[in-house]
């Protein structure tokens, strides 16, 4: 019960509030929970700020924010994912994908290109 504090009640919370706003597109909860989360995340839990990541970019896809999505939140996490060996990680560039699909900007293409490279480097069979 120790492992679960403030910052892995934010981040289950966050993806509550992502997979329901994934039936309302639109809906701007979820971000916020992923931010508080990653605010709240102390030092060594690294691959869980990357789940953070992918979460908050896909949220924030979800939500409109388009720009703040491509441009910060998924550049970041698709930095930090190749850094950070885990099939739990790859698994969840699913939700990214899926956050991004009704856009076409380069820079969004940019972003699904490089999920996707990734993504087929390390092929998992882990659901998001």
């Amino acid at each position: 019960m120790r492992y679960f504090d403030a910052a892995e009640h934010a981040g289950a919370r966050a993806v509550s509030a992502r997979d329901r706003a994934g039936l309302d597109r639109g809906s701007r909860v979820a971000s916020v929970h992923f931010e508080d989360a990653l605010t709240l995340r102390k030092p060594g839990f690294e691959r869980v700020k990357v789940m953070d990541l992918v979460g908050l970019a896909a949220a924030l896809f979800h939500e409109g924010e388009v720009e703040r999505a491509g441009a910060a939140a998924a550049h970041q996490v698709l930095d930090d994912a190749t850094r950070i060996v885990s099939a739990l990680v790859v698994s969840r560039l699913t939700t990214l994908l899926d956050g991004a699909r009704p856009y076409e900007t380069a820079e969004v293409e940019d972003v699904r290109t490089r999920a996707r490279d990734l993504t087929a480097a390390r092929p998992t069979t882990i659901a998001a």
